[in-house]
């Protein structure tokens, strides 16, 4: 076994199989960027070397810094982790010739994979099913809308190279072939440096099944069984599970089988990953295969107890593999939510910012919580929004869902847009609670998914009212001075608003969802009287760690959270977050007045093609430029008819968030 690995890679992943080889006794050694300096996996490996500046292809992206950082460390194995360099032949390929051992496939076999064409060819004679399509090398425009007119539509778009998602088109008509195509090759020039593409017939109401892989160097190959990963938006998983739903013993062996062969097709070894996609009778088609570990891979160890980053590396030293065919099976249930730092309401967009507030549920047997971030750090606009994995486990896919909506609920994020309330709908919408899966699930469930926002609920913004004064009153006893703190009668200790003539009150205004409303405070003995419009209540409670109070309000106790940053209270209730703002009347903070319109940078990014010739009339709705922000397309449209001037930036210049894009003039 090795003594000493270097992680080329970041974030969530790289804090994994950190975790895994300190178990082993294996040191580490992390690779960071200047955006990484302090990044939790930096923290947490034995030794750390910066690879170059903030951008990927800058640092992650250069194997040439990540095999000298390898060399100066003493690394004996390199683990890629997955995306940046994890599918790279070029990379494995160095590697080798460095002396160091790169804990994935051969080079060959990754080569044979890396183009979806090809592989489809190999999966082909090895008697894998594939769905319908164009694989071949021609790419001429014209020559591809023959074929997919031939095809049929609706059709798939892919980037030969690449996956996680990246480029992917559905193009329903043939009159919208040529825009989608110009679109997905340009989108995998710039994730992948190749504009190959693919086409396939388009699978109505698909589920995305892959089968986990494993091989090794003495002739050894098996399955560790199927994930579902069908709940997707903008073909990138969402939510994961394993077993699939509704998965027969005997289909589950042709997959595995299937799966198996696609693997000895191409002398693999290590962990890899057959995507097959499947319809709604089961019958099921190659996709690609992912020469690397999979993202959703605790799933699969949830239910198999399996450590697969060690089997990774017990491969790569040239052990056989742990566990024969037979000897693997399948126990309980598991899902997996990938917690991002994202706005679903604003159509998914990247957040970025400073986690000021980070609470995940606490792991036993049953939760577990992969993260690449601690409280305190930042989400930067370079790399994926990633937070971390929440994965549950229990004995039937009804208790696991139970688990998983309990930890959703327990999970509390301030500072950044992130994705949990979202999740917890998801989880618990009826499409998904009843198995009826397909990667059009979000789009089916919309109405569910996405409810309108309505006011807070009247007991937010008592707790909101309750927290600020018992957070005065504990200021209150800090300044209290040492000798009156004994004295119960003193009145440098005393914060009950006492009054010579009157009983005292007080408003408390806060804002939600553009609607103020106040909290009108009386003081009473032993607590507080709070009015909410026509509602009167008493509370009282105690503050705990961490933003967390125990409280009491008209006979019902109850615990909640409330987080401030800045004038923000963010009350955690019945796994809701409710942002309410403190309104000082003396103070105008601005708020609300934020731009709109779309023609506003929406997060921090670059400009990589305009989609229009100023000056020139164009009406509502169309598409103006393209704004690539965290490995993501934005399109920037107008938002009524109007006249387009000119641009503000040109194509290839980075833009901060917020930045006037366009000189544009509304049609009167």
């Amino acid at each position: 076994m090795f003594r000493k690995i270097l992680i080329a890679n970041r974030g969530e992943i790289a804090c994994r199989v950190i975790k895994t080889a300190r178990r082993l006794g294996i040191r580490t050694v992390a690779v960071f960027s200047q955006a990484d300096a302090d990044a939790r996996h930096t923290r947490l490996a034995d030794e750390a070397v910066q690879i170059g500046a903030s951008e990927a292809r800058d640092s992650y992206l250069n194997s040439g810094r990540v095999i000298a950082a390898a060399k100066a460390t003493g690394a004996q194995a390199i683990h890629p982790g997955y995306g940046f360099l994890a599918e790279n032949e070029a990379f494995a390929a160095e590697c080798a010739a460095a002396g160091i051992v790169f804990v994935g496939p051969p080079v060959e076999s990754i080569r044979a994979m890396g183009s979806k064409s090809a592989a489809k060819t190999l999966m082909e004679k090895a008697a894998v099913p594939l769905v319908p399509g164009y694989h071949g090398d021609n790419q001429d425009p014209g020559f591809l809308q023959r074929e997919a007119d031939r095809i049929g539509y609706p059709l798939m778009l892919k980037p030969s190279a690449g996956g996680g998602g990246k480029g992917m088109r559905v193009v329903d008509t043939a009159g919208g072939f040529a825009e989608a195509l110009a679109s997905c090759k340009r989108e995998a020039m710039s994730s992948f440096g190749d504009g190959h593409v693919l086409i396939e017939r388009y699978v109505t109401r698909p589920r995305h099944i892959e089968i986990q892989v494993f091989a090794d160097r003495h002739g050894h190959c098996v399955h560790l069984f199927e994930r579902d990963c069908s709940v997707q938006r903008r073909h990138q998983k969402v939510l994961e599970e394993a077993p699939a739903p509704g998965m027969t013993d005997a289909r589950r062996r042709e997959m595995g089988a299937a799966a198996v062969a696609a693997a000895r097709a191409v002398n693999y070894e290590g962990a890899g990953t057959v995507e097959f996609i499947a319809d709604q009778d089961g019958r099921f088609y190659f996709m690609e295969m992912n020469t690397r570990l999979q993202v959703e891979h605790p799933v699969t160890e949830m239910i198999t107890g399996q450590d697969l980053v060690e089997w990774q590396l017990r491969v790569a030293a040239g052990e056989p593999l742990p566990l024969t065919q037979e000897q693997l099976a399948i126990r309980g249930h598991a899902l997996e939510a990938r917690i991002y730092a994202e706005d679903p309401e604003r159509g998914f967009l990247p957040s970025t910012g400073r986690l000021v507030h980070l609470a995940p549920p606490p792991e036993s047997l049953h939760v577990r919580v992969d993260s690449g971030v601690d409280q305190g750090d930042e989400i930067t606009p370079y790399y994926d929004p990633l937070i971390a994995k929440l994965i549950v486990w229990d004995h039937t896919r009804e208790l696991a869902l139970q688990r998983m909506l309990q930890a959703l609920a327990q999970y509390r994020i301030v500072g950044v847009a992130n994705n949990v309330e979202f999740l917890s709908r998801l989880v618990a919408s009826p499409a998904f609670a009843h198995a009826d899966m397909d990667t059009g699930l979000i789009e089916r469930e919309h109405g569910f998914l996405f409810p309108q926002r309505g006011d807070a609920p009247d007991q937010a913004y008592f707790i909101a009212a309750l927290a600020t004064l018992l957070r005065e009153d504990a200021e209150v006893q800090a300044r209290t001075p040492d000798h009156a703190r004994g004295d119960s009668h003193s009145p440098w200790r005393l914060a009950d608003g006492w009054r010579l003539n009157s009983q005292s009150e007080r408003r408390l205004l806060f804002r939600y969802a553009g609607k103020e409303r106040a909290v009108v405070v009386g003081y009473v003995p032993g607590g507080y009287e709070l009015r909410l419009d026509d509602i009167v209540v008493p509370a009282h409670g105690e503050l705990g760690g961490n933003g967390t109070l125990r409280v009491e309000i008209a006979g019902m106790r109850l615990d909640a959270s409330v987080i401030v940053a800045g004038e923000k209270r963010h009350v955690f209730l019945d796994g809701h977050c409710y942002a309410l703002s403190r309104v000082d009347p003396l103070f105008v903070s601005g708020e609300g007045q934020g731009v709109e319109g779309g023609l506003f940078a929406p997060m921090p990014g670059k400009v990589i093609a305009w989609l229009a010739q100023p000056p020139v009339d164009v009406d509502r709705g169309a598409p103006l430029l393209i704004l690539e922000a965290m490995k993501m397309e934005h399109t920037i449209t107008a938002p009524t008819a109007g006249r387009l001037n000119g641009f503000h930036f040109a194509v290839g210049e980075q833009v901060t968030e917020g930045a006037e894009l366009v000189d544009f003039e509304k049609r009167a």
